[in-house]
Formats: structure tokens, C-alpha cells, sequence
């Protein structure tokens, strides 16, 4: 299978993380984890995605501060905020922060894969 983009995760919940990663990997694209906004600042300084996946509560540097900061940064990659917030205000922050798409937990993994798709198409 050939890789089809490259995504990073940032989700401090392990269990999520791995599956995601596994799905994501089996798909073919080439996929790094991070379980923290700290970490995922890291691997941005030295590495280019295609779309960025980040959960929203997380310790450290949430996904909101996560995105804020991307954006200031000039990234252009689409960014998908995943939270289990199910809440308007939740989504209606994220995208006014410019995140790209939001999934509320849980999700179909076939969800997840239509949606990545879409960003890809979209750069």
C-alpha cells in the first residue's frame, strides 16, 4: 500500500492514540503520535504533516492552545480537533480558532477516515 499522506496525533489518552495510529497506518499514511501539545510542538519544529489530529483536553498545552499556536506558526496543514466535549461552544471554539473539522468520542473509525480524506482533497 502505498503512503498517502502524513498525520500526526496528539491524544494523551494511549488507548486512543495506538488505535488511531494502527487504523491510520493500515490505511497507508504515514503516521507520528505525540501525547501532549508540548510533544506535538516538538515534532513540528523538525517534521511537515498533510493534517494534524489533536484532541482538545490535554495536559500541558491543550488543543485549543495547540491550534492557536499553529496557526500563529503559519501551518498549513488542516487541522481535526477530536474532544469527548459534546458541546456547541466546544466546536464553535475550535473552528473560530481554525481548526479545519471536530469529531466528538466517540467516533466511527470509517467517520474518521471520510473526513481525512476530505482535508486531503481540500489542500
Amino acid at each position: 500500500m502505498s503512503e498517502t499522506g502524513r498525520i500526526l496525533i496528539v491524544d494523551d489518552e494511549p488507548l486512543i492514540r495506538d488505535a488511531l495510529a494502527f487504523k491510520l497506518t493500515k490505511e497507508g499514511y504515514y503516521v507520528e503520535t505525540a501525547e501532549d501539545g508540548e510533544k506535538a510542538i516538538e515534532i513540528l519544529d523538525r517534521e511537515r504533516f498533510d493534517v494534524i489530529i489533536s484532541d482538545v483536553m490535554m495536559p500541558f498545552i491543550s488543543g485549543f492552545e495547540l491550534l492557536q499556536i499553529l496557526k500563529e506558526r503559519g501551518t498549513e496543514a488542516p487541522v481535526l480537533m477530536l474532544t469527548s466535549l459534546n458541546s456547541e461552544s466546544a466546536v464553535n471554539k475550535a473552528l473560530d480558532l481554525g481548526a479545519d473539522d471536530f469529531m466528538t468520542k466517540p467516533f466511527s473509525p470509517k467517520d474518521l477516515s471520510t473526513r481525512i480524506k476530505k482535508l486531503l482533497e481540500k489542500r
